[in-house]
């Protein structure tokens, strides 16, 4: 299928709608109650809830979203790992025969780091992805900003 792919109704909404083209109604609506996959590394489980409450707060994360998700996390655990054995070993290292190398972690760290890259757009939440984004003000309960707003 040629042409970019279809952005989330979710992510249209947070960014208030741009092209002003009419949302789907019958869309699925997964449940919002996103629960952390018991399958996650240590590492990854401790990434979780800080990515987690922040995109179900925007109303980004439902449960149909938990797998996605999980292999961010798991991506960044992978990253960071393989980001400390580079700083603690270098980018060259010696082979067994002695030669410089370069460091069998920086494919990886640059491979997760790719990964972590298309998850990341994903859930919209890159640079640019977030400046497209817009966020609208709480209306203010109060009987005094109705009264003044009626006006």
């Amino acid at each position: 299928m040629p042409g970019p792919r279809p952005t989330p109704t979710a992510l249209k909404l947070v960014r208030g709608n741009p092209g002003k083209r009419a949302l789907p109604k019958n869309e699925a609506r997964p449940s919002l109650d996103a629960r952390m996959p018991d399958w996650l590394s240590p590492d990854a489980a401790k990434h979780w809830p800080a990515v987690a409450k922040q995109l179900h707060d925007a109303g980004l994360l439902t449960a149909i979203d938990v797998t996605a998700l999980g292999l961010y996390c798991e991506a960044f655990a992978r990253w960071k790992d393989a980001n400390a054995r580079i700083v603690k070993y270098g980018t060259v290292v010696k082979s067994p025969n002695g030669y410089p190398i370069q460091s069998p972690y920086l494919a990886i760290a640059n491979k997760a780091h790719e990964q972590m890259a298309k998850l990341l757009t994903e859930f919209g939440m890159t640079p640019s992805s977030r400046s497209r984004c817009t966020v609208t003000k709480p209306d203010d309960p109060s009987p005094y900003a109705r009264f003044v707003r009626n006006k």
